[in-house]
């Protein structure tokens, strides 16, 4: 009986770390698959930036009528498969294509208010400092976390490469919280401002109402809401064509905005079985040619997700 009850045991535990091995190879297989079909996303958005870039007869303008300002909802990986091998379905045994489902969209990051425009000269934009403060008052942030951000861009992009008392330079906006912004301010402002290498200028095509009226100075809200409407219909391809429609000639500049934009945030999303993973990137564009500036990843279970609430991704930085 002794003897039995030890091959039992001895059998059972061999079950178990076969099972956990296996598990564990699906998991990582999973995972590493995840990963590439994404990055593949992430070539094919790239693809469409740079034919966008290159599109003849185009007048050089970026705007929410073009190809790329179209969202992928979420649809199943193997219909893109079947559809470029032109069959009904796809046999494939090294991927799992059947359950998994993709989607993703491209924001133009110009649309936004870049937090970096708040560093001039070895001292804060004042240009910049009214716009954010009319978006800090709409908001009803106060002054004083505009101020504290102001001095830490400054620092962190003035002083950048000095150890010493320098703030480090977040890469994203959720990141924001290094310098000691309040999460809920951070999350008011996520919809409206961006965090770009440089300097950069507000595509009137592409921006919100509201960043359209905190960004010009002498613009009120009804401009703001007229230059949107208009742009439905007929996207802008020069600053008259925006100026024409605001009562002050001047709120619209060369200085502040544009109707074409070079940095776009590329977001894809790919479910497989219980598991969802999601890529975040910033894309740099000028003519015939798109590079990938950063690249950031999370996943999580669903579980996960219900459970210990949403997870912060780690950045990947690309070369």
């Amino acid at each position: 009986m002794l003897t039995v009850t030890l091959v039992a045991t001895f059998a059972a535990a061999a079950m178990w770390q076969q099972w956990r091995a296996i598990e564990v190879e699906t998991a990582e297989r999973g995972r590493i698959q995840s990963a590439w079909i994404l990055v593949g996303a992430l070539d094919w958005s790239r693809l469409i930036l740079r034919e966008d870039s290159l599109a003849q007869g185009g007048d050089g303008t970026d705007n929410l009528s073009e190809p790329w300002a179209v969202p992928l909802q979420e649809a199943r990986l193997s219909t893109f498969l079947a559809a470029n091998r032109n069959v009904a379905q796809v046999e494939d045994a090294s991927t799992d294509t059947a359950d998994a489902f993709l989607s993703g969209q491209i924001t133009d990051q110009q649309g936004l208010l870049n937090l970096r425009n708040l560093a001039g000269d070895k001292q804060v934009d004042a240009t910049a400092q009214r716009q954010f403060a009319r978006l800090f008052d709409y908001l009803g942030l106060p002054r004083q976390q505009l101020d504290q951000l102001a001095q830490a861009v400054l620092l962190a992009t003035t002083r950048e490469g000095e150890p010493n008392n320098t703030p480090l330079l977040p890469q994203s906006v959720a990141q924001l919280g290094w310098w000691g912004l309040p999460q809920p301010s951070i999350a008011a402002l996520a919809p409206h401002v961006t965090l770009l290498p440089v300097r950069t200028l507000v595509n009137l095509n592409t921006a919100s109402a509201v960043v359209l009226w905190a960004s010009a100075d002498g613009l009120d809200m009804a401009d703001a809401q007229r230059l949107v409407q208009r742009r439905e219909s007929q996207y802008f391809r020069n600053l008259a064509d925006a100026a024409e429609l605001v009562r002050g000639s001047s709120a619209i500049s060369a200085s502040t905005h544009a109707v074409a934009s070079h940095y776009f945030e590329v977001r894809g999303r790919l479910r497989l079985d219980g598991a969802v993973v999601e890529e975040r990137s910033l894309v740099f564009k000028q003519r015939g040619d798109v590079r990938t500036l950063w690249r950031e990843r999370g996943g999580l279970s669903a579980l996960d997700d219900t459970a210990l609430g949403p997870k912060m991704p780690r950045p990947t930085s690309i070369p």
